[in-house]
């Protein structure tokens, strides 16, 4: 047993926390202790929050090898494979474990009033916990196969809490979706894992894996293999092309199950997944560059959808899935240019993100909790008067997200784009991809801050309008829900400002990162470069300014008197194909859904005429023994008459053909 007064022991009360949060959310469930449920999740969650971020203190602060490793045991083996329920702290892992629970905890204060009344008050919180139980435990796994166990544990998490409106066809749908379709990126994964396990040695410790393939490489086209498997569970979890079509209707489940889901959680594994195996990817460039080009088509895609949408969360579900293309951008150059540049970058833009996407998605709740449960921009609008501290938190919110100067979402974008723009112009093979990769990168952003600004004059500026399921009783929402989106405001403003051109604090941490370190050696071995170090670009600043600036006066100068929407004439038919999603849901019917379901009805109809002949075969011995079974009847005498009868035939017949 770990000592638990050390980091790494501190970290495995961290994961154990939300646990026993869960256990109490669900001993809740019956009596009055119902309305209690959420507080050993809110206890929990804020006890954890406060451990992880002395652990990434003192992470911080230490200095030598600063992996520290902790083992419960065998969990099991088979053959050569030995799996230990093993435990890990790292920078990358400290700095998850502080932002997952932080995060979470102003979620589940939140949901306190946000869900009251709610049928399953107490399962909900149950599941939260169980939620941020899972991605604790991801996120601190030494090996594979514990990865595996949180990665499967968000998936499944996520299936319960879409659907927690069950008797919802369309939250049944949404939770099955998500559920399916994440399934499919978990082939590759899984897949991903066992070629990893058997090239890095028959281990499973994530670390000694990548040490023994970097002094063992398994060949150019192994390796790509391997790690375009595990961009397979990437692209499942973290929603790019072509399997993010669940994450939209993932919107069917709470708000703040959206919030915890986009911020903090799940979407969010894909990402650490390729950070935490970075020394692999840098090792098959050709990944790398898939890994970009599916990155920049899904932001680029998933920002054009969002432009028309009218649901304010879809917005935001679409802009999730974009930013996190952005992410992933980032995480694909790393063989081109620096990969401490690379995962540096995209972790930064992790970590602003989920402080001003928790805002804007709990800002939506708050907004929706005032309209009766309504949140199509088209029915209300001019709300700022209403709801002076969500208006003010969500225009924080949107300029984060929009990359306006100074706020965490600018400092965090500019990196990434500071990054293509590194690899665009190095002497990688792939340097005039990264720089087409630039300029998707830089319309992305552009279209960022009208989408964004777009819905926030939509819903808070123009005449005031409330639905009639308001009951005429619209007003801002309890200090319990208005106090977390003050928090996570504060967090949109100065986390980005602080942690980088300040203090280089976040830099200072992950360049210490040992996986780093062996994503670098593999990058100086592979493309005999130096490794580089990140320094401020002005220009790149500049044209993010403009870009963000022209995005948010080109929303101001359509929709600065709210709603309805008053489309421009040239942009009409742009704007019809945004609100139908570029039809990429009927694409994916009519190429996928209804091929499948044509396979599933003719192997229907196959089995039925199949079942049919299986009838008629038997029939076949079914009529002969109806036939014979008279004459089977046990009767002894009725045998023996048998036996003389026909032995006078037979005598007869000889006799008659010897008279002839």
């Amino acid at each position: 047993m770990p000592d638990l007064s050390t980091p790494i022991g501190l970290s495995l009360i961290v994961v154990a926390l939300p646990l026993v949060g869960c256990l109490l959310a669900a001993l809740c469930h019956v009596g009055r202790a119902v309305k209690l449920a959420h507080l050993p999740v809110i206890v929990s969650f804020a006890s954890a929050a406060a451990i992880a971020c002395y652990v990434l203190y003192a992470v911080s602060g230490q200095s030598g090898d600063l992996i520290q490793t902790a083992s419960l045991g065998t969990w099991f083996s088979s053959g050569r494979l030995s799996v230990p329920l093993a435990f890990q702290l790292d920078p990358l892992s400290a700095v998850m474990l502080a932002m997952v629970t932080f995060i979470a905890t102003f979620i589940a204060i939140f949901s306190a009033s946000y869900m009251h009344g709610e049928a399953g008050y107490a399962r909900y919180f149950a599941f939260i916990a169980l939620f941020v139980f899972a991605m604790c435990l991801l996120v601190t796994a030494n090996n594979f196969f514990v990865l595996v166990a949180g990665w499967e544990g968000v998936g499944l998490c996520s299936y319960l809490l879409v659907g927690y409106y069950y008797a919802k066809p369309s939250a049944a749908a949404a939770a099955r979706k998500a559920f399916l379709v994440t399934r499919l990126g978990d082939v590759g994964l899984i897949l991903g894992i066992f070629l990893l396990w058997k090239a890095g040695g028959y281990q499973t410790n994530i670390d000694a894996v990548i040490r023994h393939i970097a002094e063992h490489p398994p060949g150019d086209g192994y390796m790509t293999a391997a790690c375009l498997l595990l961009f397979c569970g990437a692209v499942g979890k973290s929603a790019q092309l072509p399997l993010y079509v669940w994450l939209p209707d993932a919107m069917e489940g709470p708000t703040p199950v959206s919030a915890l889901i986009h911020a903090a959680t799940m979407v969010t594994a894909g990402v650490y997944l390729l950070a935490r195996t970075a020394p692999l990817f840098v090792m098959s460039p050709t990944a790398q560059v898939v890994v970009t080009i599916i990155g920049g088509a899904t932001a680029v895609l998933a920002a054009f959808i969002a432009l028309a949408q009218y649901d304010l969360k879809r917005v935001l579900a679409y802009s999730t899935v974009s930013q996190l293309g952005f992410m992933f951008m980032a995480l694909g150059c790393g063989a081109a240019i620096s990969p401490t540049i690379a995962v540096t970058a995209a972790l930064f833009h992790l970590l602003t993100h989920a402080f001003f996407k928790a805002l804007l998605f709990l800002g939506s709740g708050s907004v929706m909790h005032a309209m009766g449960n309504v949140i199509d921009m088209r029915k209300f609008g001019g709300l700022r008067k209403l709801m002076p501290t969500t208006h003010w938190t969500f225009l924080i919110g949107s300029l984060a997200l929009a990359g306006f100067p100074l706020l965490s979402g600018f400092w965090s974008k500019d990196r990434i784009l500071h990054a293509l723009s590194e690899a665009g112009y190095s002497r990688s093979e792939f340097h005039y991809l990264y720089q087409a990769v630039f300029y998707t990168a830089c319309l992305t952003a552009l279209l960022t801050a009208f989408y964004t600004f777009r819905a926030y004059f939509l819903t808070f500026w123009g005449e005031e309008r409330v639905p009639p399921e308001a009951h005429g009783h619209a007003h801002e929402s309890p200090r319990t829900m208005t106090i977390p989106l003050v928090v996570l405001a504060v967090g949109a403003v100065f986390v980005g400002i602080i942690a980088d051109p300040l203090t280089h604090w976040f830099d200072h941490l992950l360049e210490r990162a040992p996986v780093l370190h062996q994503a670098n050696e593999a990058f100086t071995k592979t493309t005999n470069l130096k490794v580089g170090e990140h320094h401020f670009d002005w220009g790149v600043a500049g044209l993010s300014t403009l870009i963000a600036v022209a995005g948010i006066g080109a929303a101001a100068a359509v929709y600065r008197r709210g709603g309805p929407e008053r489309v421009p004439g040239p942009l009409r038919g742009i704007f019809a194909l945004s609100a139908n999603k570029a039809y990429v849901d009927e694409i994916y019917g009519a190429t996928v859904v209804l091929p499948a379901e044509t396979a599933a009805t003719g192997g229907r109809q196959l089995d039925g005429f199949l079942d049919a002949l299986a009838r008629l075969v038997s029939f076949v011995p079914r009529f002969a023994a109806a036939v014979l079974r008279p004459l089977q009847n046990g009767l002894v005498q009725f045998y023996a008459l048998g036996m003389v009868l026909g032995l006078a035939v037979f005598i007869t017949v000889v006799v008659f053909r010897s008279v002839r």
